[in-house]
């Protein structure tokens, strides 16, 4: 640089732009926009002048009109190459070319144009020792730059010949300085040196560092791109694949779809798990394959299930109580345990599902008190009928892999119901069936069961459903049908036969006002007297429940309804006596009371599925060789029965005056009518015994008296069930006096109070208590003293025996 041009400049004026975010170099070339009118006007000073003007950095950029304090002290003299008038506004673009450090003694910060007294600041010379230092550093420097050229596409490559041309340590920090974007601070920090050997140590460091950050960028570049190449990839993939699905003709939104669902499932992690592994496996699939298709299926029923949908179950025992006495007569001790499982609903929110079964002959309301309580309670309903099923799968569901297989009842019956905790009704549970396929009644013990039922699996669906939170009632009509391990699961609660009174009621309050409404009557319409419900009953029904009564009085609405339509009368009013004409001649003639005691024939008590029914035991004895014949279609239960009591009767013959060898010579015919109908069961033991003794003492039997009974060998009066039936039965039939089992006295409070009114029950513990009671007529005096010789203790001693 020239000593005189030095300095005619020295100390000079000159005027001055403050950068902001800028920085020249001394040798370098720079352009850059002047807005500012203090800028525009130093431009316009130091064109009149000599073409030089001082740029210094400014400290704050926000700093609109900075101060001499806001501008670095130390800045480069450059000489104005170029100025260019923009268009908008008063924006001069200039390019300017570095010469010198300076340094400024003062600021004059005029709002026309700043101006600056400066002085040059010159390189200190570099030592001959770190000569070597230098030139490592140098080409150090220039390698760096050359690979931050290489990792910048930005930049230019042909700025690295500049620099092998001019390898000279200060050019070549204030190239590289001047074409990197370091941090004003940076820039103005190397400015500021004076050792053209430290500058270039902090320009060593710099590009280090850049290098290190351009490293970092490019791996997150890199790293961005491939992500962005994978989900186009992808894209294109999944674009490909539908339109090739298209062609084909599957449906391209399918997989998507069954996705979105999936993890829209309110279920457990487990089973969105497992629906997405199945989803994969379809995807893997070609189009309109058998295994396809059952994947299909398969998700569509698993996302059909509640897994975890509830509705919201009432526990208001007032409201629950007036549905069930809306809907149902009598029935009070269903309607108490129906109201208790609420109480304690109500109590503890967190109880599990409930488990209740409803024993009870047809029509009893068994699965309608069931619709009820559904209804009580604001639960979802459903109803699996069980009658007649012989195949596991029917519960537990078949194999996915199947042809044509489903999920087993319970799930079908939960999917229908929409919740997971609705009142499913098994009716019939009593008629199940086993064969080679398997046990269903063996299935349900899991279902039912409420300590294992919370993770149910079902052998379609493969995964575990919460049965925990299910309301189970079972219905059947005859417990004994019902397996142990599986009645031993329930609370069983028995719905015995209605009494005349009761079916009056039920038909007056529900069952008439039902069919007037299905056929379209008004209660002026058609009018029906009790007495006429109580001919209906006596003379056209007979069955336990309601059910033959309903269809009895469908008939009646029906003549109504055609003699309205027909215009033969306007309104019907039906009275005892005149129902032959509208349902035609009596089906049951009434039972008449006996007047007279007959031999060997004796009225005993039978349980069947319809109710309680008077049954006849005739016996003859006649000339033989010692034959017994049972006949009347009798079980295997009954026909022991039968050799008991000839047993019994023959260790009773001095008792009874008999000839010790009449079993030897004579034949004894049994006979039960109505021989159509099978019997069976114990129960008929001790009429048995009666009708023997009186075939063969020829005492008549009492004609109004019946009676039920176990005996044994020893002649003990065993209890049996059933015994509120058969009560009515007996009350139906003119019976006055019923003979029962001593240990069936507490069942006597289960008794309708009607029949327990019009009744003398005959307690006994053993056949030769009740023989005089039963037959009529006085046996021969060694016969009675025999009899009365016998203590009771004796018998009872002989009872202990046994």
């Amino acid at each position: 640089m020239p000593e005189k041009k030095n300095k005619t400049i020295e100390g000079s004026r000159i005027p001055m732009v403050a950068l902001r975010g800028l920085c020249v170099f001394p040798e370098m070339l720079m352009s850059f926009d002047v807005e500012r009118p203090a800028s525009v006007g130093a431009l316009a000073q130091a064109g009149k002048e000599n073409q030089l003007i001082f740029l210094a950095a400014q400290r704050d950029l926000s700093v609109e009109v900075p101060e001499a304090a806001d501008i670095y002290e130390v800045g480069t003299v450059c000489r104005i190459r170029q100025q260019l008038r923009q268009p908008r506004g008063n924006v001069c673009r200039v390019m300017v070319e570095g010469i010198y450090r300076a340094r400024a003694l003062s600021i004059d910060s005029d709002p026309k144009g700043y101006t600056a007294r400066v002085v040059p600041l010159p390189d200190r010379k570099i030592r001959q020792e770190d000569d070597t230092r230098t030139e490592a550093l140098l080409r150090s420097c220039i390698s760096m730059y050359d690979d931050y050229l290489h990792m910048n596409p930005e930049q230019v490559n042909e700025q690295i010949i500049n620099l092998l041309a001019r390898p000279e340590p200060d050019y070549v920090v204030s190239y590289i300085a001047q074409n990197l974007p370091f941090q004003v601070e940076a820039k103005q920090a190397m400015l500021e040196t004076l050792v053209p050997m430290d500058r270039l140590k902090q320009l060593h460091d710099l590009l280090k560092r850049e290098l290190a950050v351009l490293e970092i960028e490019r791996q997150l570049s890199e790293a961005t791109q491939e992500q962005m190449n994978r989900n186009q990839r992808d894209y294109y993939l999944r674009e490909e694949m539908k339109l090739i699905q298209s062609e084909l003709g599957e449906d391209a939104e399918e997989t998507e779809e069954y996705r979105e669902k999936i993890l829209a499932l309110d279920a457990p992690q487990e089973v969105r798990d497992k629906l997405l592994k199945e989803l994969g496996r379809l995807n893997k699939q070609p189009f309109g394959s058998a295994e396809a298709a059952v994947l299909r299926s398969y998700l569509d029923v698993c996302l059909e299930l509640p897994w975890n949908k509830r509705s919201q179950e009432t526990v208001d025992l007032s409201k629950a109580r007036k549905i069930l006495d809306e809907d149902h007569f009598g029935l009070e001790k269903v309607k108490e345990r129906i109201l208790e499982y609420l109480a304690v609903k109500q109590l503890s929110p967190e109880i599990k599902g409930g488990l209740l079964c409803l024993v009870g002959p047809p029509g009893t309301g068994k699965t309608s008190i069931a619709m009820s309580v559904a209804r009580a309670t604001n639960r979802k309903l459903v109803r699996v009928s069980l009658g007649g099923i012989h195949d596991e799968a029917e519960i537990r569901g078949h194999r996915k892999t199947y042809i044509g297989a489903m999920p087993g009842r319970i799930l079908s019956g939960i999917t229908t119901a929409g919740t997971c905790n609705p009142l499913m009704v098994l009716d019939e549970i009593d008629k199940l069936g086993s064969d080679y396929r398997g046990d269903p009644s063996a299935a349900l013990l899991e279902a039912l069961d409420p300590e294992q039922n919370s993770s149910f699996r079902d052998h379609f669906v493969e995964l575990p459903f919460d049965l925990s939170q299910v309301f189970f009632i079972t219905t059947a009509n005859d417990i004994r049908g019902i397996p142990r391990p599986l009645l031993d699961r329930m609370e069983v609660i028995e719905l015995s036969s209605y009494t005349d009174e009761e079916k009056l009621q039920i038909a007056k309050r529900h069952l008439l006002p039902k069919q007037r409404k299905k056929h379209g009557l008004k209660a002026v319409q058609l009018k029906i007297g009790d007495d006429a419900i109580r001919e209906i009953i006596r003379s056209y029904t007979r069955e336990s429940g309601v059910r033959l009564l309903e269809r009895e009085l469908a008939a009646i609405c029906r003549k109504a309804a055609g003699g309205i339509a027909e215009g033969r009368f306007k309104s019907l009013s039906v009275k005892a006596g005149k129902l032959e004409e509208l349902l035609g001649p009596a089906r049951f003639k009434p039972d008449l009371p006996r007047t007279r005691g007959e031999i060997g024939l004796v009225r005993g008590l039978a349980y069947t599925s319809v109710g309680g029914e008077v049954l006849d035991v005739e016996v003859a004895v006649v000339p033989g060789s010692g034959k017994l014949e049972l006949t009347g279609n009798l079980g295997d239960v009954m026909k022991e029965s039968a050799r008991a009591a000839i047993t019994y009767i023959r260790s009773r013959t001095q008792v009874l005056g008999l000839a010790p060898d009449f079993y030897q010579k004579n034949d004894i015919h049994i006979h039960f009518p109505e021989g159509a109908v099978p019997k069976d069961g114990p129960s008929a033991g001790i009429t048995m015994t009666i009708a023997l003794i009186s075939a063969l003492t020829g005492r008549p039997v009492r004609p109004d008296i019946a009676m039920t009974g176990e005996i044994t060998l020893r002649g003990r009066v065993l209890p049996i069930g059933g015994l509120r039936e058969k009560t009515m039965a007996a009350l139906r039939s003119g019976v006055k006096t019923v003979i029962i089992p001593r240990d069936n006295l507490p069942d006597l409070e289960t008794i309708d109070q009607t029949v327990r009114a019009s009744l003398q029950f005959v307690p006994a513990e053993h056949v030769d208590e009740i023989l005089d009671l039963a037959l009529m007529g006085e046996p021969s005096r060694a016969d009675k003293d025999s009899v009365v010789a016998m203590p009771h203790s004796e018998s009872a001693a002989a009872r202990v025996q046994v």
